[in-house]
């Protein structure tokens, strides 16, 4: 039986300033876990009453990328520098991360997705690249199209994501955010040549939980490796 992998949903206006909203996930997400042999299931936000409901009904949860993480949730004050949050995807999400903890279920988090991983378990972020001391890796690559790998990435040698990936390996990147103080329990797995933090895990929380800040399923369509990602997800982990 495929496993049923739950996927977090974003919500917009489908027109600005409308009362017409729509719940979605990029479809690149639903294309790569179908491929990896996987049953997508969206979750629509929804009331946090409702989450252990919604995990019980998937084998393991992916958060993917969008909104910056309020900072109220990693006690600081908004930076003139953040961009737009959203208060009721973080409270569902935060929701949705306990549950799967609670029910066993492997989560992976994906750019933002991972950057609510660490606040999740106590963690903090930088609430915008320059405020870290020494920034020298462009990680908004625009204009160059997602699809292409810019920078490296350093993976241990000693992690999954290593046999999987190898120790040295090109991703694509686009976030302002990064993580900032590790979360207790967390490892970091894979950093850029300035230091960013790339991907984290830990398995102190019974089911395996993995986030990484670039962006495969924007890049899976053409590099197998991205797509080795999804795989590994949705069939091992």
């Amino acid at each position: 039986m495929k496993p049923i992998i739950g996927i977090a949903a974003n919500e917009r206006p489908m027109i600005e300033e409308a009362e017409h909203w729509l719940s979605y996930t990029p479809k690149n997400f639903v294309t790569h876990i179908q491929q990896a042999q996987g049953i997508p299931l969206l979750l629509p936000m929804g009331v946090v009453e409702d989450a252990a409901t919604y995990i019980s009904k998937i084998d393991k949860l992916l958060l993917a990328g969008g909104h910056d993480v309020s900072p109220v949730h990693y006690g600081e004050d908004p930076h003139p520098l953040i961009q737009g949050i959203h208060p009721d995807r973080d409270v569902f999400e935060l929701a949705l991360i306990k549950e799967a903890v609670a029910q066993n279920k492997p989560i992976l988090g994906i750019c933002r997705g991972m950057q609510l991983l660490n606040v999740a378990f106590g963690g903090s972020l930088y609430q915008d690249l320059s405020l870290i001391d020494h920034p020298t890796i462009k990680h908004v690559q625009l204009p160059t199209f997602f699809q292409f790998p810019t920078h490296r990435v350093k993976i241990k040698a000693d992690s999954r994501f290593a046999a999987l990936l190898g120790t040295t390996y090109h991703v694509n990147s686009f976030h302002h955010q990064a993580v900032k103080t590790v979360a207790d329990d967390f490892n970091v797995i894979a950093t850029a040549p300035d230091g960013v933090v790339e991907a984290i895990e830990s398995t102190a929380y019974g089911a395996p939980i993995l986030g990484i800040q670039w962006h495969p399923e924007l890049a899976a369509h053409k590099l197998p490796s991205e797509q080795s990602i999804f795989n590994f997800f949705v069939q091992e982990f």
